[in-house]
């Protein structure tokens, strides 16, 4: 019953962030388009789908599965301790959102591993679509990593069902190209990654590509000092992506998923 209402629950808060961000970007721009969504939505929703199901497949339970066995067999940490559920959800929520960003930077370092994340890097734009694209393998094994986590400490279901919906929206809405006025992104951002803050991410310079890799709390960037606050040429000049893999045909479906397995020319 509770991976069913899991599944109830995770696409209704998709459909609900998602619409409500599609129509920001609309009708409030961050920045001008480069390649427009033409050429990019059906390729970054497509590779969504891929994701959903190759993990369909390969690990049908996922993370709130991994939950409820563990829960099942009194394995973890959290339980051990004999933690409420409360003490045990907040410090699992937490425990999530810092894993997701340790492994973030280890696939900005790990050659092998940048390989298969720098897909995600190489979108024209920046906006909701880009929050969704993530090379099928990336998502197998950031999988792995949080159900290995889950089990290790003991995180409540709930909890685990919290953190994905939660950072489910926190990518699109930080991936978004939604304009906010410089006093609310300044208030946003100290509890949440904002569009502004994620976007220098995806800049194409190296040394702003290396930093504020938070996807949803920004606390860990500024703890770990990888926090920039804004880019060097501006939100309106800075250039999103990769020097590499800037020709449109680079957008389509079959070109993202083979990318990891090219060299910088685009050649096998």
């Amino acid at each position: 019953m509770f991976p069913t209402l899991e599944a109830i629950v995770r696409l209704f808060a998709f459909a609900v962030v998602f619409a409500g961000l599609a129509a920001w970007e609309v009708f409030w721009p961050r920045r001008a388009l480069v390649a427009g969504r033409g050429p990019r939505w059906p390729s970054n929703i497509g590779i969504l789908v891929v994701d959903v199901l190759v993990v369909r497949i390969f690990i049908p339970t996922a993370a709130v599965g991994a939950s409820l066995f563990a829960a099942g067999h009194g394995w973890g940490l959290f339980r051990l301790a004999e933690l409420r559920l409360s003490v045990a959800s907040i410090l699992g929520f937490l425990a999530l959102d810092l894993v997701i960003y340790a492994q973030h930077v280890i696939f900005h370092k790990v050659p092998l591993l940048w390989r298969l994340h720098r897909m995600h890097h190489a979108d024209l734009d920046v906006d909701v679509t880009t929050g969704l694209r993530f090379h099928p393998f990336e998502i197998l094994i950031s999988l792995a990593i949080k159900i290995a986590v889950v089990i290790a400490l003991g995180i409540p279901a709930v909890a685990v069902l919290v953190f994905e919906v939660v950072l489910n929206a926190t990518s699109m809405f930080n991936h978004s190209n939604a304009a906010m006025p410089r006093w609310l992104d300044r208030l946003v951002r100290l509890v949440v990654v904002t569009p502004d803050m994620h976007r220098v991410h995806h800049s194409v310079l190296r040394h702003e590509t290396d930093s504020n890799f938070g996807f949803n709390l920004p606390w860990w960037d500024r703890l770990f000092r990888t926090y920039r606050a804004e880019p060097e040429a501006g939100h309106g000049g800075m250039i999103v992506g990769l020097p590499i893999f800037r020709d449109a045909h680079e957008l389509r479906l079959d070109r993202l998923l083979t990318q990891p397995f090219r060299d910088e020319h685009g050649e096998h």
